[in-house]
């Protein structure tokens, strides 16, 4: 009788452990699988970079273009933006900034480029011709460390400001570096000329309220939205600097 019993518990122990092995295959089965890796030099919305790789944040550029950029940039800009464009405070502003350069369009650089800044430092390349603006253009883009939102920063609402009160604001927290009436270096402040034609022809409103709100890292241009802004300004009150100086441009 024991004997029996004992061959009972023997076949009893193999169900058991066939039932377990059924059901840890059923598991494995129910395992979702992982997906596969994002292809090299690609990141999607879910994937996951391979070590090293950076998201892709300017369009496929020729290399000798940038390579003929550098060389115009030494050429004719290095002496008053300095090496990599960093720029120098009252002298020339910084063309390789991370947050200029994910708001400047295209247009906006080439432009500024051909025409120059009437009135200030800046004079005009319009003597390069366009396949060399466009090769300067190219080896800035090479700087870019943030997306390019010039599209969708330029296709903001024009400003509905009081320009009355935005000259109060103007006078309080901008005419200290950009002087009185926008002047710039001019004025002897270390800020650029906004209230010249020169840039408000070619900056649109979203472009001077997202600079405005954002500011320019390593740059003596602090944001003014927030608490940590140098002043929490609204939107309207930001429209209304930017009325301000659309009414003094000259």
């Amino acid at each position: 009788m024991k004997s029996q019993d004992v061959l009972l518990g023997i076949l009893a122990g193999f169900a058991i452990a066939a039932v377990g092995c059924s059901l840890n295959a059923g598991q494995a089965q129910a395992r979702p699988t992982e997906s596969p890796p994002a292809a090299a030099g690609k990141v999607g919305p879910m994937a996951k970079a391979s070590p090293g790789a950076q998201p892709r944040l300017t369009p496929d550029v020729d290399s000798k273009l940038v390579a003929a950029g550098e060389k115009l940039y030494e050429k004719n800009c290095v002496f008053c933006h300095q090496e990599d464009a960093v720029g120098k405070p009252g002298v020339a502003p910084s063309l390789t900034n991370k947050e200029f350069l994910s708001i400047a369009s295209d247009g906006f650089l080439k432009a500024t480029i051909r025409d120059g800044r009437d009135g200030t430092g800046m004079p005009p390349f319009a003597h390069l011709g366009m396949d060399r603006i466009e090769a300067l253009v190219a080896y800035l883009r090479s700087h870019a460390k943030l997306p390019n939102r010039a599209a969708e920063v330029d296709a903001q609402p024009k400003a509905q400001g009081d320009p009355r009160l935005g000259e109060q604001w103007f006078e309080q927290i901008c005419a200290t570096c950009h002087g009185p009436r926008g002047n710039g270096y001019a004025a002897g402040g270390t800020g650029t000329a906004i209230g010249r034609a020169g840039f408000l022809d070619k900056a649109s409103d979203g472009f001077i309220r997202t600079t405005i709100n954002a500011g320019r890292s390593n740059t003596r241009m602090r944001g003014f939205d927030g608490a940590d802004g140098l002043a929490d300004l609204s939107d309207r009150e930001v429209d209304d600097i930017i009325a301000y100086l659309r009414s003094i441009k000259h």
